[in-house]
C-alpha cells in the first residue's frame, strides 16, 4: 500500500513540475526571421534569484559569425552569438513585463513583454516603444 501511495505522489509531483514549466518562459526558444521566415537563432531564457528573466543567443542558425555593427556602446562590433538580447523582465500575472529587448540587426532597443502560449510550446515576444499597443510581436517556439 505504501508503494502505491509513493508512486501516486511521485506522479502528481512530476505532473505539477511539467505544468509549472509550461507556464514559464525559462528554457530554449527558436525565433524566426520576420523577412525570410527562416529559423534565425536559439535563445536561452533564464531566471535569476530575484525572479528576473534574461535571454541570450546560444546558437545562430543563419550567420554564425554575425556581429552587432549597428549597436551602440559596448555592444558595437561584438559577436551576436552569446549576446544578451533580453533582460529585466518580471512576472506580472500570466505575462512578464518591464524588460528590454535589443534587435542585433538594427541595434535598436525596445521595451519588452513575454507571454507563454499554447501550453508552453510558444512564446509571444512583444517589443514596443512607448505604450505596448504600438509595437510588434514575434512568436518563438520552445526547443
Amino acid at each position: 500500500m505504501q508503494l502505491r501511495t509513493i508512486t501516486v505522489f511521485g506522479a502528481l509531483f512530476a505532473l505539477s513540475a511539467v505544468a509549472q514549466a509550461s507556464d514559464s518562459p525559462v528554457g530554449t526558444w527558436k525565433n524566426i526571421d520576420d523577412e525570410t521566415h527562416q529559423a534565425k537563432a536559439l535563445i536561452q531564457i533564464s531566471q535569476d534569484a530575484d525572479g528576473e528573466l534574461s535571454g541570450r543567443i546560444v546558437k545562430l542558425l543563419q550567420h554564425p559569425d554575425a556581429v552587432c555593427d549597428k549597436c551602440d556602446g559596448e555592444l558595437k562590433g561584438r559577436p551576436v552569438l552569446g549576446m544578451t538580447i533580453l533582460w529585466g523582465l518580471k512576472q506580472d500575472g500570466e505575462a512578464w513585463r518591464g524588460g528590454k529587448i535589443i534587435d542585433p540587426k538594427s541595434g535598436s532597443v525596445y521595451s519588452a513583454s513575454l507571454k507563454v502560449l499554447d501550453g508552453g510550446r510558444k512564446l509571444d515576444v512583444h517589443g514596443y516603444i512607448g505604450i505596448s499597443l504600438l509595437g510588434r510581436s514575434q512568436v518563438w517556439e520552445r526547443q
